[in-house]
């Protein structure tokens, strides 16, 4: 293989090896009657030739991500996967997970999990970005089972990667002791004040909206106004003192394998570095802790 670039510094914190960041629906039909290898392949050696040597999946229900495990290590690339996400029924996430009814179902997708040779824990505990209108697709699971969910799977364990939006949502989440946040849009002052004074570890992955300005598919005021709340929220974020990892969702809309986390570094660095020179030292110690933990 030719054409490495230098190593890149930091790992991708957040991708779903399945996508393919221009046609959900595209994707979907080249895994679902069987892993597709040759797309597997495509989009490690994406990563390979970009020097991006760690790479943490959210899941999917096709068996891409395990069939993954398999094949990172011949691009030199150390691959970390929960196999499958976990979300409630009649809830979001079953794009990239299984479901259950009651946390005795929710135990035993941990124990398979577990059979299938997953490293972590990723639940979903609330919606996703309204692009059409704003605010989330609906509201975040109770505390309650917030608590429970983490807690389980601490004790079977496993570290905790949750999917989360919204400021309830994320002070329930941190109070639990989860690992990770993933996304975390639409965050108070509150919410952002609990993760700094915890050890999660924020990965906002923040590309996903910068990439869809002036895309057209969605209302542009939309888009820019939850850009701006991101951008605000990442500067208190950094001035808190929360740590900050980067992770592009890479496989969402427009969010380009290898490329994606390259995207993401460049927004960071033009966020926070005028606020601090010295920005990047931060996201190191995000990095090391994020692998640290996963």
């Amino acid at each position: 293989m030719n054409g490495v670039c230098e190593t890149f510094p930091y790992g991708e914190g957040h991708m779903h090896i399945f996508m393919n960041g221009i046609n959900y629906k595209e994707a979907v039909r080249a895994q679902q009657h069987g892993v597709d290898v040759t797309v597997i392949r495509k989009n490690l050696e994406a990563y390979r030739k970009r020097g991006i040597t760690w790479l943490r999946d959210g899941g999917d229900i096709y068996g891409t991500s395990k069939r993954t495990m398999e094949l990172a290590g011949e691009y030199g690339i150390t691959y970390r996967t929960p196999v499958f996400a976990i979300h409630k029924q009649g809830h979001y996430g079953g794009i990239v997970g299984k479901s259950f009814d009651n946390m005795t179902e929710y135990q035993e997708l941990i124990r398979e999990l577990r059979r299938q040779g997953g490293h972590f824990v990723k639940i979903m505990i609330s919606g996703i970005m309204d692009f059409a209108h704003g605010g989330l697709t609906e509201d975040s699971l109770s505390d309650d089972e917030i608590r429970e969910m983490i807690h389980i799977a601490h004790e079977e364990g496993f570290s905790v990667m949750a999917h989360t939006n919204g400021s309830r949502a994320v002070r329930a989440a941190v109070k639990a002791g989860v690992d990770s946040i993933e996304h975390g849009n639409f965050c108070d002052e509150d919410a952002i004040a609990a993760m700094a004074s915890s050890e999660v570890v924020w990965v906002p992955t923040i590309v996903t909206v910068k990439n869809l300005l002036g895309d057209g598919r969605f209302p542009e005021h939309v888009v820019q106004a939850i850009w701006e709340g991101q951008q605000k929220n990442l500067k208190l974020a950094f001035e808190m003192g929360v740590h900050l990892a980067l992770g592009s969702d890479a496989g969402a809309y427009r969010v380009l394998h290898g490329q994606g986390l390259m995207d993401e570094y460049k927004i960071f660095r033009q966020v926070l570095e005028p606020e601090d020179p010295q920005w990047e030292s931060v996201i190191r110690e995000g990095d090391h802790l994020l692998k640290e933990k996963f």
